[in-house]
């Protein structure tokens, strides 16, 4: 049975949908002021990975997935360009489209924009207000009053008691406690904003994701899903508000990714090692970064780093290797592989389980390949791309794969070619000084040479 850690409980618990063979899942999206970067990647490869394994174990999946397109990130990134908040936000989406579509991952059934969505952030906000669970302040501000809702820190296992003696509350603020958290600003001078009960403003970030996420799935739905940094406040405050709002559960079952670390600091670009998609895309084919994100178990944190990256780099071509020159077949979703795949995928999506999985697969490849076994071994890469189609893997050519693409100032495969054909004429000459020489210089040009009885290949590192 599938089995899932919820962040509520802090256990993994037996899956089980609200509607059979059907799950809704929304997931926290990006906040579209500048580009995106690796630890927004662990996001949406991690939840493209589950949503894939869903569909794979034969789930109807709606997922949902936001656009945070008006916040003060935003508008303040805005100003400083010179430039519209809508021109802003829409040269972002459409970078986060490209930054995903060369990691393999699949578009969301649903990616709704806040901004389109205001109409419903205001009846929401009406709601609030009406049942006592919010005040329009002093400051033209509308707040969530935290104290009228009793379970308030229960996706943390936070106190709020504690939390409050913790917190401190200006002179001028406008709040009656110092926890309660904005639900529309009023608008300052030459700020985008829309009409509302209480004038010209704009949404709170946290009250965008509960109205759309119940516009788009229903008061309560299967799976929330987002980054580490979300639980808190973010997520405890969408549940806050939406329970207050609907009188229903929420979300059923929580999830949350890993962080990402930069040699074992904190990415941050003050420290000098933050990485945007498109920085580590220049240097590493895509499935190879995807790879590195899904080697670690998606709730873990995961150490980027250079080794990270070579050693994900050399796991592929050990599939790679495995699969060139064998014509895989279409072979049944039942057997032991299959069996032992989703064991690994049922325990709360180990991918880590999973690979080693994999790595078998293609151990038991290479031998059928080794025997001539065509029959066997098409067999085996049939699972072997059955599973990494789950994963979003092995979609390239296994020989362009391999051989990479050249550096501008790098050898072409043309050049190589030339210098394998030396070696060898150098090898039947017994000149193993000059073969020496011409492999350490290849290797120097990140060029790694293979012998075997059916002669040289190559791969760039």
């Amino acid at each position: 049975m599938l089995q899932i850690y919820n962040t509520m409980t802090r256990k993994k618990e037996v899956f089980t949908p609200i509607e059979e063979n059907k799950i809704k899942m929304y997931v926290c999206g990006i906040t579209v002021y500048d580009l995106c970067h690796i630890g927004h990647a662990r996001v949406m490869v991690g939840f493209d990975m589950i949503t894939r394994y869903l569909r794979h174990r034969g789930y109807d999946v709606t997922y949902v997935r936001n656009i945070t397109d008006v916040d003060d990130k935003i508008i303040r990134r805005a100003n400083e360009n010179g430039e519209r908040v809508d021109e802003l936000t829409e040269r972002m989406i459409q970078a986060m489209h490209d930054d995903e579509d060369r990691l393999g991952v699949l578009r969301p059934d649903l990616e709704p924009r806040a901004t389109h969505h205001i109409g419903d952030i205001v009846d929401m906000v009406q709601t609030l207000v009406e049942k006592g669970f919010a005040y329009p302040a002093d400051n033209g501000d509308v707040y969530y009053r935290v104290n009228k809702f009793a379970d308030y820190g229960k996706l943390t296992n936070r106190n709020l008691e504690e939390m409050q003696a913790g917190a401190r509350i200006d002179v001028e603020d406008a709040k009656e406690n110092p926890m309660d958290f904005v639900l529309w600003k009023s608008a300052k001078e030459d700020e985008v904003s829309w009409d509302s009960p209480w004038g010209p403003g704009r949404p709170g970030w946290h009250i965008e994701c509960s109205a759309m996420s119940t516009c788009c799935l229903g008061n309560n739905f299967d799976i929330h899903g987002g980054g580490p940094d979300l639980p808190f406040p973010h997520h405890e405050n969408e549940i806050a508000q939406s329970e207050a709002a609907t009188g229903e559960k929420y979300a059923n079952t929580w999830m949350h990714a890993g962080a990402v670390r930069v040699d074992q600091e904190k990415m941050s670009k003050s420290l000098g090692n933050f990485f945007t998609i498109r920085d580590v895309l220049e240097k590493y084919n895509p499935e190879v970064i995807r790879y590195f994100l899904l080697s670690s178990h998606y709730r873990s944190p995961i150490n980027y780093s250079e080794d990270g990256l070579k050693s994900a780099r050399q796991s592929l071509e050990r599939f790679y290797t495995a699969l060139q020159g064998v014509d895989a077949v279409e072979v049944p979703a039942e057997g032991e592989w299959v069996e032992r795949f989703k064991a690994a995928m049922d325990d709360d999506f180990n991918t880590a389980e999973a690979f080693a999985v994999l790595f078998d697969l293609a151990k038991q490849l290479n031998i059928a390949k080794k025997e001539g076994d065509t029959e066997q071994a098409g067999q085996l890469a049939g699972y072997l791309k059955l599973f990494g189609d789950v994963l979003g893997l092995f979609n390239q050519d296994a020989d362009s794969f391999l051989k990479g693409e050249p550096a501008a100032d790098g050898l072409s495969e043309g050049d190589i070619e030339a210098q394998i054909e030396a070696r060898n004429q150098a090898r039947k000459n017994k000149d193993f000084a000059e073969s020496d020489r011409i492999r350490d210089e290849l290797a120097a040009q990140g060029i790694i040479l293979k012998d075997s009885r059916e002669g040289t290949s190559w791969v760039r590192e």
